[in-house]
């Protein structure tokens, strides 16, 4: 069974092309940074341009790499949401045209719900990089984090979600984005302060761990933390780089410390077994090494995805896709682009 995958939420456009569900004969990721760099964001109307530039031959270098055809492929699957409208249509437009011309399914992926299988797709690495994981059993707690997300998902079956928690105000890939911005190191920001807080004392300055209170639950609140960033910075005149680094390291420990602390709560009171980590800021160095010592040293198998399905990318949404595909749970036609999609 054949599947291409489309991914374009944001400012990656994606194509993929995944075999039986298991195996990823491509996974094209084409980025735009260097077109948003400047304006410290994304700019929606730069993204869906870009997309509209590139998607024809990411496509196309997906089929070749894989080396199928159009007329090999088994079905389409596609993000229709979350995410930016402009972006969102312009893969939603490719897939129709290839189920229609080919006469093959269509199958519309949850953004999010691309992210938690991106944990499936640890199998389809080399032993030597998987480091013997398995795919999670059902139910498991999944943690996503991203730069427009931040959510606990008790994971029940295939296609069953119940939302724990998420974030009342920035996500957390939001809040290293506007902190970076404030210090002037950069965009993206998540990178970037992972890699300057090596070089910083993470107990410089002691930021509050927002919500831990239990009237909270499982939500989160990121827009504190970033505040105490720049005040601090503020009043401090930073100027030089071991400040920035002493900072980024502080803020770094205590956006991890919340995430990690909370999934902890959340999987220990809902008795799972699998701890699953999601969303671009699953690839920051820190989150990984926190939550994989601390859900094991509860006694959790803690389940992190390779560095190359951490980002947006069309394999997560193939993975997805496969099991929609299964079930013969196809779009129609006029499938459209929803914005604020939830899962």
């Amino acid at each position: 069974m054949l599947l291409l995958a489309l991914e374009t939420s944001c400012d990656e456009t994606s194509a993929a092309v995944l075999k039986n569900g298991k195996e990823v004969l491509s996974n094209i990721v084409a980025t735009q940074t260097e077109f948003h760099q400047k304006y410290g964001g994304i700019v929606p109307e730069i993204a869906s341009r870009k997309h509209i530039e590139v998607i024809n031959p990411i496509i196309q270098e997906a089929l070749d790499k894989a080396k199928v055809k159009f007329k090999d492929l088994d079905a389409v699957a596609v993000t229709y949401g979350p995410g930016l409208v402009g972006s969102l249509l312009v893969g939603l437009c490719a897939a129709k045209a290839i189920a229609w011309a080919m006469k093959i399914p269509l199958i519309g992926v949850n953004h999010l719900e691309g992210h938690i299988y991106a944990n499936f797709l640890v199998h389809s690495l080399p032993r030597e990089e998987s480091r013997g994981s398995s795919v999670p059993q059902f139910p498991f707690l999944c943690l996503i984090v991203s730069g427009g997300h931040t959510l606990i998902v008790l994971v029940k079956d295939h296609g069953k979600y119940e939302t724990l928690g998420r974030t009342r105000d920035d996500a957390a890939g939001e809040a290293y984005d506007k902190v970076a911005r404030f210090l002037g190191l950069g965009f993206p920001g998540g990178p970037i302060i992972d890699k300057l807080a090596k070089e910083g004392d993470p107990h410089a300055v002691e930021f509050k761990r927002p919500m831990m209170e239990k009237e909270f639950g499982y939500d989160f609140s990121f827009s504190g933390i970033k505040t105490a960033v720049v005040n601090y910075a503020s009043k401090q005149k930073v100027v030089s780089n071991k400040q920035l680094a002493d900072i980024a390291a502080s803020f770094q420990q205590a956006v991890v410390e919340t995430l990690v602390e909370k999934t902890i709560k959340a999987a220990l009171k809902h008795k799972v077994k699998t701890i699953a980590l999601a969303g671009g800021v699953s690839a920051n160095s820190a989150l990984r090494k926190h939550l994989s010592e601390r859900g094991k040293g509860e006694g959790f198998k803690v389940i992190i995805p390779p560095l190359e399905y951490t980002t947006d990318n069309a394999a997560m949404i193939a993975a997805a896709a496969f099991f929609r595909f299964k079930n013969q749970q196809f779009s129609e036609l006029n499938l459209k682009p929803v914005a604020s999609l939830k899962i």
